[in-house]
């Protein structure tokens, strides 16, 4: 059984699926910056370009042709 405070509590990318080491790996594939993981929208943001990936069923689409623009 897990409590609050237990280290073994999923972060909100395990929540969803996302394995937060892949997050960690994960750039945007037009500027090749850090993406935020928004976990209430399941999108990984890139500031930089002004799009929002995907994320379906745990599996991030860094497609641009699939992106929402910000």
């Amino acid at each position: 059984m897990t409590t609050p405070n237990d280290t073994n509590t999923p972060s909100a990318a395990e929540a969803s699926g996302l394995d937060p080491r892949v997050l960690e790996l994960l750039v945007c594939p037009l500027t090749k910056t850090t993406l935020h993981y928004d976990r209430d929208a399941q999108e990984l943001v890139s500031e930089q370009a002004g799009l929002a990936f995907p994320v379906r069923g745990g599996i991030p689409i860094l497609l641009v042709e699939e992106a929402r623009r910000l």
